[in-house]
């Protein structure tokens, strides 16, 4: 339809523009006055955006603006004064002891804060935001702690990992899988898990433990005690509290007895620093439920084959 044939709605006396979908006619509305004026205003203001500021890419750059200003440069220099300022913190921790950090207000909330952001970046996928742990993942929040829980047991077990190839690691101690790899067939893993049922305290079938006695002393005492109570110091686990890694339940612990699950922890002293490796030890300990006597005077131990704590 051409300007000048343009029909004009009835009802409202406006023109249309010539569209129609499904009976509906688009009427030719000038565009709102305030719409029109941002419209032109951001026009505007790209131009002197791109007078004053980085914007119009080129062959072989782009455009710098009269501010000169640079992104990349305001990174840079809030990456060197941060590396400064850490710089500092970094000396202090160095020549500090954990229990020094501890003792000193500022150097501690130093420390807690880089603690915090490397627990966040490389730990709290496995133990949790909050350190809560999970199934197979050991809670750092509570008293319950193998191979100790005090600020230097701590800070070695981060430095040298649990089961993870390092001279020194934790974990010497290793669960046997007794039905994989067929040390015990179905009947006897059966009872023993009624054993251990029996040990934390937990209704359990008579019978079975009786069979099971034997094939207990056999196979067990060596790593648990007679009583079950476990070696903190060695990374075992006390089998008569209500602390699991793995489960509680008469079928998490068969799995466990039939599996031998045994975790691993990375060896984080190749991948930190010292002083960051002080710092999460004693963000570590600060939100722990604490046990720091666990080495010296073994305590209820974590779960069953646990990774370690």
């Amino acid at each position: 339809m051409s300007d000048r044939n343009r029909e004009t709605d009835e009802h409202s006396g406006v023109e249309t523009t010539g569209h129609e979908w499904d009976g509906i006619k688009e009427l030719d509305n000038p565009l709102p006055r305030w719409w029109l004026w941002v419209w032109y205003g951001t026009i505007a203001w790209a131009f002197v955006y791109w007078v004053f500021m980085p914007a119009w890419p080129g062959i072989t750059g782009y455009t710098k603006g009269i501010r000169g200003q640079s992104d990349r440069a305001e990174v840079s220099q809030e990456l060197a004064a941060l590396k400064a300022q850490r710089g500092a913190g970094e000396v202090k921790l160095q020549a500090a002891s954990l229990q020094q950090i501890e003792q000193d207000p500022e150097l501690q909330a130093y420390a807690l804060q880089v603690g915090q952001s490397v627990f966040g970046d490389n730990c709290a996928t496995c133990h949790g935001a909050g350190g809560a742990g999970a199934k197979g993942y050991p809670n750092l929040r509570d008293d319950v702690w193998l191979w100790g829980g005090s600020l230097d047991d701590i800070r070695h077990t981060i430095d040298v990992g649990v089961r993870a190839g390092h001279p020194q690691t934790r974990g010497e101690t290793v669960m046997p899988a007794f039905g994989r790899d067929q040390m015990l067939d179905e009947p006897k893993v059966a009872d023993l898990t009624e054993y251990v049922m029996a040990l934390s305290g937990r209704k359990a079938d008579p019978a079975a433990v009786e069979r099971a006695r034997q094939t207990y002393v056999d196979q067990c005492v060596a790593c648990h005690g007679p009583a079950g109570a476990g070696d903190a110091v060695r990374g075992v686990p006390n089998l008569t509290d209500a602390e699991w890694l793995y489960g509680s339940d008469r079928k998490a612990i068969h799995d466990q007895i039939w599996n031998g699950r045994n975790g691993v922890m990375p060896t984080w002293g190749g991948r930190f620093s010292a002083e960051t490796i002080k710092a999460l030890a004693v963000y570590i300990h600060a939100n722990a439920g604490g046990a720091d006597d666990v080495a010296e005077a073994p305590r209820p131990q974590a779960s069953a084959g646990g990774a370690g704590r």
